[in-house]
């Protein structure tokens, strides 16, 4: 279950209501799908091939076209990084950028964790929503954040987009932007 934690305060926000509460204030969506619907061997498998992609997208059908109808999504697939992916180091600096986008960026893990840094309201600043398999999250378009890898470097998500070639990042310069 998603865990939030304010940087200006350190304050830890956990429960499933309590999130969906504190991001839906932020204009964050939050929901929560059953992890448990994935084949096990696909728990903690983090190197796919197309066939199990497709049984990721296959098995969250459902889920997935409910999302995309209420939001306004076209297309989606699969995202797999680990300490396996080729220059996983080089791609995670490239997302560990403070940025916005066009359009939303949502991720539903299916497996590992991540971590979004998003920019909220004055009062709140930046603060760390970390997710694992079953979260499902959506950055509203033109509002600061970066995704990263957790320390355990693994993660596996649906990702949805409205524009067909994906979404582009751009640039967000904010000096009150501190790394943790």
């Amino acid at each position: 279950m998603a865990e939030i934690r304010i940087r200006n305060t350190e304050e830890r926000i956990s429960g499933e209501a309590n999130v969906r509460e504190f991001l839906e204030k932020q204009e964050v969506l939050y929901e929560h799908w059953n992890p448990g619907k994935l084949p096990a061997e696909l728990h903690q498998k983090f190197i796919l091939n197309d066939e199990e992609k497709q049984q990721i997208l296959s098995t969250f059908d459902e889920e997935i076209k409910d999302l995309a109808a209420r939001r306004g999504y076209l297309t989606w697939d699969i995202i797999a990084l680990s300490d396996a992916t080729p220059n996983l180091d080089e791609l995670l600096k490239k997302f560990e950028q403070v940025h916005t986008h066009t359009e939303d960026e949502v991720r539903a893990i299916t497996a590992g964790r991540g971590i979004f840094i998003i920019k909220g309201t004055d009062d709140v600043g930046y603060f760390d929503v970390e997710l694992e398999a079953g979260d499902v999250i959506s950055v509203p378009e033109h509002k600061p954040h970066f995704f990263t890898l957790m320390d355990n470097r693994q993660i596996v998500a649906v990702r949805l987009f409205i524009e067909t070639e994906g979404w582009i990042a751009h640039p967000f310069a904010d000096a009150s932007f501190q790394k943790a």
